[in-house]
């Protein structure tokens, strides 16, 4: 049955028809919005901030816990401040996403729960091997290794996981890797000791290989959960941190040594308020970690991971004091900035031509996605 017409009027069907197509309209009409350069460098130099001041400050505290001697003696395990780090970092992600959904009405998209147990895996033993490595080869070295990270992560990130890179691209990691090198070598040879240096292991050098893998895995891994499953960086950080807790947290109740750890902290409240600053910097440190692999990739985050060694090699410690530390199994971290402020160290002819090569390299980079982002759009 035909339905009837109303007189003097136009058909409602047809009419919302015209209103859903004036709408539709409108919105392709509308053009996407381009970020201007000024806005993704503004962007880009608070993560670059954030991270350098939330690691710098970690690894200060990390070498306060590490090295002062409390009340009751040393703190007994390493192991027990990852897992400290983990559960705080644990709980502001799940604090930040609780108020993006429910007061903010924002549901980001989920991925399966197990999608984060590799990077979180891989994570893992890439801070053991960073740890471990010191037992067998100098600081410097360990410093050299991980100034080259950036053309491992495009290696894995091609073998691995499919991506192609063009060119220039590798041109600008070679350049980054020797710029850095460039400024180790400089420092390394102004700072060594007259006595000599004591000789990298091959096991040393295999364990850095080992660490450069995993750490290049991890945030290529990152990366593939955010493209495949857009999650944001809290759910990745939650999802991240869960896992690691997990893992370590066995490994402290299979060893004995969450309740040495824990009866540590209850008789040296010194270092529970350490700890407490040490889990707080790493849980701020890691939400500029996932922001910028989810807002600038993985190339980008390694490339400002990369120049943060150049922060690490003006204050070398004596010898006796790199054996001490090596037999403690613990990460070395010197601020060059810092202490060439406040300590009045120069930097060399060779540091200053490898500082040059990679900032200009990076305004270079940065410039170039900034223009063919534009070209695409135009």
């Amino acid at each position: 049955m035909n339905r009837a017409r109303p007189q003097g009027g136009a058909d409602p069907l047809l009419e919302r028809g015209d209103h859903r197509a004036d709408l539709e309209g409108a919105l392709e009409a509308r053009e996407p919005e381009v970020e201007t350069f000024q806005a993704k460098a503004i962007k880009l130099a608070c993560c670059f901030v954030g991270l350098q001041g939330s690691y710098v400050t970690w690894g200060f505290i990390q070498e306060k816990v590490m090295t002062q001697r409390y009340a009751t003696g040393m703190f007994p395990s390493t192991v027990f401040l990852v897992c400290a780090n983990r559960t705080l970092a644990l709980v502001v992600a799940g604090l930040l996403s609780l108020y993006k959904s429910r007061v903010l009405r924002q549901n980001a998209p989920k991925a399966p729960f197990y999608q984060f147990s590799p990077c979180s895996l891989s994570n893992i033993v890439s801070s053991w091997a960073q740890y471990e490595c010191l037992k067998y080869v100098s600081f410097p070295t360990q410093t050299l290794f991980k100034s080259s990270k950036v053309i491992p992560v495009m290696l894995v990130g091609k073998f691995f996981h499919k991506k192609s890179y063009p060119w220039i691209e590798y041109v600008e990691a070679v350049g980054i890797t020797l710029g850095v090198a460039l400024f180790m070598v400089t420092e390394k040879a102004k700072k060594a000791p007259t006595g000599g240096v004591e000789g990298d292991s091959v096991l040393g050098v295999l364990i850095l290989c080992v660490y450069v893998f995993c750490d290049s895995f991890t945030s290529q891994w990152q990366d593939r959960v955010y493209k495949t499953y857009h999650v944001d960086q809290y759910a990745m950080m939650f999802g991240v941190n869960f896992f690691s807790l997990l893992f370590t947290a066995c490994s402290l109740l299979w060893t004995g040594e969450m309740g040495l750890s824990l009866a540590f902290l209850a008789a040296n409240p010194a270092a529970l308020a350490n700890v407490l600053t040490l889990s707080l910097t790493s849980a701020t440190g890691q939400l500029f970690i996932f922001y910028t692999i989810k807002k600038f990739g993985p190339i980008v985050f390694t490339i400002m991971m990369t120049t943060r060694q150049m922060l690490s090699l003006t204050v070398l410690p004596r010898r006796a004091e790199r054996k001490r530390v090596s037999q403690r199994r613990r990460e070395v971290l010197l601020t060059t900035q810092v202490s060439c402020v406040v300590f009045g160290h120069a930097l060399g002819s060779g540091a200053v031509a490898g500082t040059a090569v990679v900032f200009g390299v990076l305004f270079y980079r940065t410039k170039r996605k900034y223009d063919a982002a534009t070209r695409a759009t135009s």
